[in-house]
């Protein structure tokens, strides 16, 4: 991070790049410094907007993969269409959200759910899907029941795939609140970065949040998964 900060502050002086392209960053850290209560006020409607949106995509996801690990006929069916729908843009859709949902936190939020929804999903399919076949035969040389089997086995075997899913969903949580935002947001990141004009460095005072967010964000959740599933560093070391 130290040596990315200095290339950007050494291409932008060797290459004399004006302040409202491409700012410094003492400039950047000035304009967090000079209007901290902006910024953060905005930075809380974000992250407000892309949890709840992340919150809604694991209850539904998970929801959904657990339901295609129980049935492999329905997961057959079903899992084409997942992945045909993982590949349209998103962002493409906020015109459309904004229609039938209005100008309110209800689009943002949806556009969220849309770009978190089917990693979460395919991985929590992949990962109970994929239980290791000595667990299951053990289980059942134990009498153990379909639903004790899933949850004593399967569902810890399958947490893995799903921490991944959530990780690759996280920082798509951030992108989605802030480009629902740049599209017809009231307040919020991207609604910063679409005001700020020539303030080039106050819209990069805003990245610099976002990313400072999805970093603290990104390690919470990697404490997160070492404390649910400790054995997965053991075994995978």
């Amino acid at each position: 991070m130290v040596g990315l900060v200095a290339g950007w502050w050494a291409a932008v002086e060797l290459l004399d790049v004006a302040p409202y392209v491409v700012p410094a960053p003492p400039a950047v850290a000035a304009a967090i410094r000079d209007q901290p209560g902006y910024l953060l006020h905005h930075a809380g409607v974000t992250l407000a907007t892309a949890m709840a949106g992340y919150a809604l995509a694991i209850a539904t996801a998970l929801a959904l993969g657990i339901v295609l690990a129980m049935s492999r006929r329905l997961a057959q069916a079903v899992t084409p269409t997942l992945l045909i729908l993982s590949t349209i843009p998103k962002p493409a859709l906020v015109p459309v959200l904004i229609i039938a949902l209005g100008f309110g936190t209800g689009p943002k939020i949806v556009l969220v759910w849309l770009m978190c929804f089917l990693p979460i999903a395919l991985a929590t399919t992949a990962g109970l899907t994929t239980t290791p076949t000595e667990l299951v035969e053990l289980a059942r040389s134990l009498t153990a029941s379909r639903w004790r089997t899933f949850a004593t086995i399967r569902l810890p075997a399958a947490l893995p795939h799903l921490f991944n899913g959530l990780r690759i969903a996280l920082p798509l949580a951030l992108i989605g609140a802030v480009v629902s935002e740049l599209f017809g947001g009231l307040a919020g990141l991207g609604v910063v970065i679409q005001n700020a004009g020539t303030r080039a460095d106050l819209a990069f005072a805003a990245i610099t949040l976002l990313a400072a967010m999805s970093t603290a964000l990104f390690g919470l959740l990697t404490l997160t998964c070492r404390a649910a599933a400790p054995w997965v560093r053991d075994t995978t070391a």
